[in-house]
């Protein structure tokens, strides 16, 4: 990597990186990979509960009627959907607090998952143990 010399100028940041993440300093590249590395994972996290919707309402469950599978399907297609728009959010919220040394935030889709996994699996109990 080189570094500009006095007489250069730094290079600038893309209208996206300006837009999102305005003003303050760039963080250290480390810190800045493990925000994106947590992203990915609330992203993979994401994507399991869409999965897991297809795949409710496309294996039917004896024990389940066709209008309830269609309820539970799309309410866990949109648990993944919540986690994922919560991940891009929390993404930005994390990287402009170390741009601005502010404390980091709280993750607000924490809670959601975790309400999210108990109600599906107590939903999974009742529906298996009926």
């Amino acid at each position: 990597m080189t570094h500009p010399t006095e007489n250069e100028r730094p290079p600038q940041r893309s209208w996206l990186s300006r837009t999102l993440l305005p003003g303050g300093t760039e963080p250290d590249a480390r810190f800045t990979l493990a925000n994106e590395r947590t992203f990915l994972a609330w992203t993979r996290t994401s994507l399991a509960f869409m999965a897991g919707g297809v795949a409710v309402e496309a294996f039917p469950i004896e024990r389940v009627s066709a209008e309830l599978r269609t309820v539970l399907a799309v309410g866990i297609v949109s648990v993944g959907l919540l986690i994922a728009l919560g991940a891009c959010v929390r993404w930005i919220r994390v990287e402009r607090a170390m741009r601005h040394d502010a404390p980091l935030p709280v993750p607000a889709i924490a809670p959601l998952l975790s309400v999210a996994t108990i109600v599906a699996s107590a939903l999974a109990l009742w529906i298996f143990l009926r």
